[in-house]
Formats: C-alpha cells, structure tokens, sequence
C-alpha cells in the first residue's frame, strides 16, 4: 500500500468515527404519557457525552401542534448542553396541516386554564425525573401558541428558573400578581406582528413592572408573526396569513434564549 493510499485510508477512518461519535452523542427519545384517558407524545433529546446533570429546557409547540419544528428545538438545546422536552399540549396525533384545525385543537387545549397547567406539569415531572437532568433547573420555552402557554405558567407561580416567549400572543386573562411569579421572563415580538398588536407589548410591560418581575423584552422592528420558523413563508403563501421567518430575528433570539439560560442557570 501506498503513502498516498495509506493517508486516504486514515483519513477516511478518521471522518468515519467523527460522524460516528457524533450521532453517539446525540440521544433522542419519543415518549408516550397519559393524563387521564389522554395520551400524548412527547420527545426528548440530550447529549450522552456528558455524564454530568444538567438543566432541563421544556419546549411548547405552536399552534399547529407538536411538530418537526418543536422537535428540531429540543434537539438544538440538546446540542447546547441542555436536557429539552418537546411537551405535547393537544394529545397523540393532533397536528393540523389547516389554519381552521389549528384553531379548534388550540382551543380544546386551552377551554381550561387548570387543563393547561396539569399538561404542562406532567411534561415538567417527566423531564425532571430523566437520569440526565438537574431537576432544580429547569426553564421553559414557547413558540407563537407555546409562548402564550409558557408565560401563562409564570403568571400562575409555577417554579421555573426562566421561560421564553417567541413571537408569542403577550395578553392573557390571567394577570402576574407581586411575588407570585418566580421565573425570569424573556420575551421576543416581533414589531410587525399583526397577532400581537403594541398594546398587548405595552400592557405585559405594565403588568411585569407592577409584578416586579424580571422582564426582558426585544421587539424586532418589521418582523412579522412566527419569525423563528423557516416554515412560516409557506404557511403565508398557502393560507394568506401574516406570518414569516426572519433570519436575522431567529438567530438574535436565539442566541439571546443561550444567553439567558447561562445566566439564570448560573446562580
């Protein structure tokens, strides 16, 4: 054998057990839970490579259910060193591929406030009780519908370290009462959102500082309404509805979310 064939030969070794190592690292899991005579599907990723524990993202899906997109976010957080589960709001096999079904699943989920909490809580046991996670350390994050839900579980004092809010809707009939929000809150809107007007940004502003809650907010100035999903020019295009990625946003908001989790998971 030749010098040259030997070279190509290690190299090639060489890629192969890089690849290798990185699929080993990544570990993904679909699971099923049930909550009275529902079930629903769940997914969770994290990075076996490192054996130390660490904290727990929870991911709320958008309104079209629990998608590839959730999953591709719980599988980014894994990347990052986190522990993510990609929650399921509406039960097995409810993902609408319509506007019209989207609607009527999100509003089954949400007919009642307690049935939200009680499947986020479920959702918050499982990830806490996997081998890998720190369960004093969990945060959550949401997208669109799943913003909503994430912010609506600070307002009812539910113990997190932090949640995240992208492109969510910011008003609620709930409202955050002094002392009872124990999670740090980041929201990111966009300022072309039609979905969510400047009153509603207003009024979580007033409503945060009259909590005395710790507040970030970024308002992306002519971004429009699901601003993170590449899927989102599409969802415009086929249903005249206005939304659209952004690139620029979903990458600040991104790294702005990796920042944050540093720092509340810090302390």
């Amino acid at each position: 054998m030749t010098k040259l064939t030997l070279a190509i030969a290690a190299t090639t070794l060489s890629l192969s057990l890089t690849g290798t190592q990185a699929l080993a690292d990544m570990q993904t899991k679909t699971i099923e839970y049930t909550i009275g005579d529902t079930t629903f599907t769940g997914y969770m990723a994290w990075d076996d490579d490192n054996e130390n524990k660490r904290p727990g993202v929870l991911v709320v899906h958008e309104w079209w259910g629990h998608n590839e997109f959730a999953r591709e976010q719980a599988e980014r957080l894994a990347a990052a060193g986190y522990t993510a589960f990609a929650l399921d709001m509406y039960g097995s096999g409810k993902l609408a591929d319509h506007p019209d079904t989207a609607q009527k699943f999100m509003q089954e989920a949400t007919k009642d406030i307690e049935q939200v909490k009680a499947r986020f809580l479920k959702a918050k046991e499982i990830l806490q009780n996997h081998e890998t996670v720190d369960g004093s350390r969990i945060a959550a994050q949401g997208y669109c519908f799943g913003g909503a839900v994430v912010l609506n579980m600070a307002r009812l004092g539910v113990d997190l370290d932090g949640v995240v809010s992208f492109h969510g809707a910011l008003g609620s009939p709930l409202t955050a009462e002094p002392g009872a929000v124990k999670a740090r809150v980041q929201v990111y809107t966009g300022g072309a959102d039609k979905m969510v007007p400047s009153d509603q940004v207003a009024g979580l502003v007033k409503e945060m500082q009259d909590a005395r809650v710790d507040l970030t907010l970024v308002t992306f100035p002519g971004v429009l309404h699901s601003f993170t999903n590449p899927g989102a020019d599409k969802f415009a295009e086929e249903f005249g509805m206005p939304v659209g990625y952004n690139e620029e946003a979903a990458t600040r908001s991104w790294e702005g979310t990796m920042r944050f989790y540093e720092d509340i998971f810090a302390q």
